[in-house]
């Protein structure tokens, strides 16, 4: 079974049609999938919308206060049962129908992630400048840092063999920007190296949560997964890292 999971902040006034989208997409990919929708502290009615969407296909979850995305991730994985797993936005900038693309990649490649990359050839993207230099300096940072072989760590697009997020997630402890970039970090050194890059279609929106702001606190983040790895060597020695208890919406 196909676990697909949805992290969802303030997406009230589409996320019913959005989890729709997703699962006309999904019906024609697989005939056995689960959704997870995670609504991640919202404080609009993201929880009870997407709850008109719940059925035998797709489950909701939601609490407060707002944990960050990385955390949500982890939230609906902890309660999803399928293998492969993939996480896509709310906003769905990133059309669903590009999962069946990926199944298929990870079949053929026996890899441990197929990652959604803006950088792929065969990609259709069309943002700003400003905001292409902005990722291209990233993923360069990344590569010095890191020497991680990948050309596109946050598109929100992503499928997993689910032994390697058992494998990973448990210890991560970035909630919020940079949980992609910690994922690779971890599941590399727990032996997951199979990273395969697959073309997506982009149609931006641009959030707030894109702004100076975010910046910082992604550049925050990185610095701190590379300390933790290069400086302390946490990770080697971490024990793993509960969740935080949260108040569940009913």
């Amino acid at each position: 079974m196909l676990s697909v999971i949805v992290p969802a902040y303030m997406e009230g006034s589409k996320i019913a049609g959005n989890v729709r989208k997703l699962t006309d997409a999904l019906d024609r990919i697989a005939s056995d999938y689960e959704v997870i929708v995670v609504s991640d502290g919202s404080t609009d009615n993201t929880y009870q919308e997407a709850l008109k969407t719940a059925g035998p296909h797709v489950k909701v979850f939601g609490y407060t206060p707002n944990m960050g995305k990385g955390f949500a991730l982890r939230y609906g994985f902890e309660r999803s049962t399928g293998d492969p797993v993939t996480f896509i936005d709310a906003d769905m900038e990133l059309h669903p129908k590009e999962i069946g693309i990926f199944v298929k990649l990870m079949d053929i490649y026996e890899c441990d992630v197929v990652v959604g990359s803006k950088r792929h050839p065969q990609s259709q993207v069309h943002y700003p400048g400003l905001r292409r230099f902005q990722s291209w300096v990233y993923q360069v940072l990344i590569r010095v840092l890191f020497d991680l072989n990948v050309s596109d760590t946050q598109t929100g697009l992503k499928l997993f063999r689910r032994e390697a997020l058992n494998a990973a997630l448990p210890y991560m402890l970035v909630r919020r920007w940079a949980y992609d970039l910690e994922f690779f970090v971890i599941a590399r050194m727990k032996g997951y190296r199979k990273f395969i890059e697959a073309p997506v279609v982009v149609d931006y929106q641009f959030a707030s949560t894109t702004g100076l702001g975010a910046a910082i606190q992604v550049l925050r983040d990185t610095l701190s997964i590379w300390w933790r790895l290069r400086v302390r060597h946490t990770y080697e020695r971490q024990q793993q890292v509960p969740l935080a208890e949260v108040r569940e919406a009913k």
